[in-house]
């Protein structure tokens, strides 16, 4: 869907998912706090996300011509990649609390 775009449009639909999941950060960031990576942080990761979790379902032959379906397919991807990426910074930052001789920040 978004392969067959000219240079403009998929600019204007990378704006756009960007300024509003760049909204949607600055919530988040208040919720999350050290935990996450920040306002802008978070907004990359969920754009970045949503382009590639759709990039996946056209490359795995689903038809996402119907746009409410593409947006969803869209939004569950990005917050499953910021999800993952959250509790992959969470583990790190536990297992390295785990070294006695390191005193903890």
């Amino acid at each position: 869907m978004f392969l067959k775009l000219d240079a403009m449009s998929l600019l204007l639909a990378i704006s756009m998912v960007g300024i509003l999941s760049f909204i949607v950060s600055l919530g988040l960031d208040a919720i999350v706090g050290e935990d996450g990576f920040g306002a802008t942080g978070n907004a990359v990761v969920i754009t970045a996300g949503f382009f590639f979790s759709m990039f996946l379902m056209i490359r795995f032959g689903w038809n996402l011509t119907d746009k409410k379906f593409a947006v969803a397919c869209g939004l569950v991807g990005a917050f499953l990649c910021l999800t993952a990426l959250m509790l992959l910074k969470a583990l790190v930052k536990r297992l390295g609390n785990l070294n006695p001789d390191r005193p903890s920040a």
